[in-house]
């Protein structure tokens, strides 16, 4: 693929970066700490990456949004000036260096959006995506990762001083289905990102999520469900790092396997030197409804600022036998208590979802799956 068929308004040099990265590096598999549960060169086999560009689709643009098609000439300032710095991970590196197409969004200073945006990726490959909120602007995202055979989306996105964005990403379920999406935050002083991310698999699903904690007072909050059958695998990788002082963080998972299906929850928070006053907890929690079923949760912490608050905790198990019990009891059949237990138990992080469309969204689809294995 020649430079004249890349992103266009990206300095060659970061394109170079990202390149020399995915080369040196390759495909991620088990063997590599970060995917050791993960094995993505094993889901793809021989096919590799490949280098064909999926597409994306905005389905609504809010008055407001400024949009910018990254296939096109003579990107504005703000596009050049903030693609491509998100290039550490190695998949995001390979989407920024073989991707052809993608979309650049802006919200420009002061404006609230009341209307949420709604972005999907679709087909087959590589897209890119950046997403830019300028000071005390604010923002709905709703995301939906269609089903395809294998993609790789990587999305930068730029919260200036005050603003805010809520983002909500709902991954269907299809059990061929190779999906990768890595998400990277920037937060300036007082900045609020607040994300859902529910997942219903695939035969390989990865949601990595970088976010740093540039300025003071920012703040994100994540939660995410997952409900999983059959072979169906779904992995969330989170590192967020507290990169000033005064900074909050707070991750909330859970997840519901069945069959064979494999749950991930990788979760790290780095509090960086100088940065006191830092506050984060996270927590990830999963029910195994058969004996074949996985979960691996590891949440982590590093620490190298004094004055900080930090806890983290994570923990698998079955349904309650006794609350079961306490219903079948009062004449609940088995499948419908099984049912009202499991989405009480996710219930609390899909609360999370501020808007109230996308969080009873969220829910049917919840519901949907959980009939097909309580």
């Amino acid at each position: 693929m020649t430079a004249a068929n890349l992103i266009r308004g990206l300095p060659e040099a970061r394109r170079n970066e990202a390149a020399a990265l995915f080369r040196a590096r390759g495909v991620p598999h088990r063997r590599i700490e970060d995917w050791k549960y993960t094995d993505l060169r094993a889901a793809l086999g021989e096919a590799g990456v490949g280098a064909v560009v999926a597409q994306w689709l905005v389905a609504n643009l809010p008055a407001g949004v400024e949009m910018f098609d990254l296939s096109q000439a003579n990107p504005p300032e703000w596009v050049s000036a903030h693609l491509g710095h998100a290039t550490g991970n190695v998949m995001s590196a390979a989407s920024l260096a073989l991707s052809a197409g993608g979309v650049a969004l802006r919200v420009p200073k002061g404006m609230a959006i009341a209307d949420p945006l709604k972005l999907d990726f679709t087909g087959t490959g590589h897209v890119r995506a950046l997403l830019v909120l300028e000071e005390s602007a604010s923002l709905t995202l709703v995301e939906s990762a269609a089903v395809s055979e294998f993609r790789n989306a990587g999305l930068e996105i730029v919260l200036g001083e005050n603003a805010g964005l809520d983002h909500v990403r709902l991954s269907p379920a299809d059990a061929e289905a190779v999906l990768v999406e890595e998400v990277n935050v920037r937060l300036a002083a007082n900045a609020r990102y607040r994300a859902h991310y529910a997942a219903f698999g695939g035969k390989l699903s990865r949601m990595e999520v970088e976010i740093a904690l540039e300025g003071a007072g920012a703040q994100a909050h994540l939660s995410g469900v997952s409900v999983l059958d059959g072979k169906r695998h779904s992995d969330v990788t989170t590192h967020v790092t507290h990169a000033a002082g005064n900074t909050r963080s707070t991750q909330l998972f859970k997840h519901v396997a069945a069959g064979q299906a494999r749950a991930v929850y990788q979760g790290k928070v780095t509090v960086a030197k100088g940065a006191n006053g830092s506050d984060s907890n996270q927590s990830a929690k999963a029910l195994l409804l058969g004996e074949n079923a996985e979960a691996d949760l590891k949440p982590e912490l590093e620490i190298f600022a004094d004055d900080v608050k930090c806890a983290h905790g994570a923990a698998v198990g079955d349904l309650d036998a006794e609350s079961l019990f306490y219903l079948r009891a009062r004449g609940i059949p088995e499948a419908e208590a099984r049912g009202l237990l499991l989405h009480a138990f996710l219930e609390d992080a899909v609360a999370e979802i501020a808007d109230t469309d996308q969080r009873e969204l969220v829910r049917v689809e919840l519901l949907t799956a959980l009939k097909a294995i309580a």
